[in-house]
């Protein structure tokens, strides 16, 4: 698999259909570094990391750097519903900056910047030379390191660029096989073909190991649509300890979530047994939840929360929710995201309390 746009590549162009911030431009000055931000209102990450980007813009604007937010894959059963969709998002992360915000749903920047460059995900940032090259493609965390050192020219040239670019195009192949097997299992899910999205799940699990994700989808599968709860267990149980050996709160959160979400039915399975697991996944979580910012630890305790409720130690999950709505006061976030979490502790915090009508 080879990339049609890398490292030294000229920059396409900026054919986006709307400026829905800041003003028009259509061509790359020389002389000039941009950055391209391809964002979507659906990624959960692509908030934040425009609020960052607004953050390198006064941070370089007076260094000859634009920064530039792109929503080009936006899903939406017309133009006019995606372009309002991305309008309001913009304003939830970036109700006071200027930043540019360009508009494309004709599928153009999404052919000539992300496919051309076999990007899959968003966000992603894409940093255009004063040359108008391309000097850098990948996670908009990495433009703290990268783009001081394409100002001052010692980036595109070093073993480090290199080593990224190939590091990219190597993960970009692998993507590829997961996308091609997601088809699958979403195309015998729209059916109703649960013995095809199970077979195809379990191929995808021995082929990535790590996809965290496909063994969730194993249990929802096999729990929550073939009620095989035999079969559910054991892959519960493994999903289960497969997080304690990484030791990540990420992989531990999804895996008790699936213990004990609101989403499953979980009679029929071992109740002692599931119990006794989520203890062991909730002391591990609030062992690691410290490292963590508040936003993070507040979905760590909102999630922790179930568990003990349903465990029959409602104080301590009342406790929880209680702590989990400080760091959600304390935080500085946009006012609707700050309403929605409020809103969601608040309702729990009445529903273990016995305060709902």
């Amino acid at each position: 698999m080879t990339s049609g746009l890398g490292i030294g590549s000229p920059a396409p162009s900026i054919a986006v259909q709307d400026w829905l911030r800041g003003d028009r431009i259509s061509n790359f000055q020389l002389g000039k570094i941009y950055i391209l931000e391809f964002i979507s209102t659906t990624c959960s990450g692509c908030g934040p990391a425009l609020s960052h980007l607004a953050q390198l813009q006064e941070e370089y604007s007076d260094m000859g750097v634009e920064l530039i937010g792109v929503a080009a894959s936006e899903e939406a059963a017309t133009a006019d519903k995606a372009r309002a969709q991305v309008d309001a998002w913009a304003s939830k992360w970036l109700p006071n900056s200027k930043i540019r915000i360009g508009f494309d749903h004709s599928g153009e920047m999404d052919k000539h910047w992300l496919k051309a460059s076999l990007t899959f995900h968003v966000p992603q940032a894409f940093v255009v030379e004063r040359d108008g090259s391309i000097a850098f493609i990948g996670p908009p965390p990495l433009l703290d390191e990268v783009l001081p050192r394409v100002i001052d020219g010692s980036w595109r040239a070093s073993a480090e660029a290199k080593n990224a670019e190939n590091d990219r195009i190597a993960e970009a192949e692998i993507n590829a096989l997961e996308r091609a097997l997601r088809r699958r299992i979403r195309a015998a899910t729209e059916i109703e073909d649960w013995k095809t999205a199970l077979s195809a799940i379990e191929e995808g699990i021995v082929l990535f190991p790590d996809n965290i994700s496909l063994h969730q989808w194993h249990v929802r599968i096999l729990i929550g649509r073939m009620r095989d709860m035999e079969a559910g267990w054991i892959a519960l149980d493994q999903f289960a300890r497969t997080a304690i050996e990484r030791n990540s709160e990420v992989s531990l959160l999804m895996a008790l979530q699936e213990l004990f979400g609101p989403h499953l039915d979980y009679s029929g399975l071992p109740v002692a047994k599931r119990i006794s697991m989520g203890k062991e996944l909730c002391e591990r979580i609030l062992r690691l939840s410290p490292q963590h910012d508040a936003p993070f630890r507040y979905y760590s305790y909102l999630t922790i929360a179930f568990y003990y409720h349903e465990s029959g130690d409602n104080d301590r999950a009342v406790d929880l929710i209680e702590q989990a709505l400080k760091f959600v006061d304390g935080e500085s976030l946009p006012d609707v995201e700050k309403h929605e979490r409020m809103a969601q502790l608040l309702q729990t915090l009445a529903k273990y309390k016995g305060e709902q009508g």
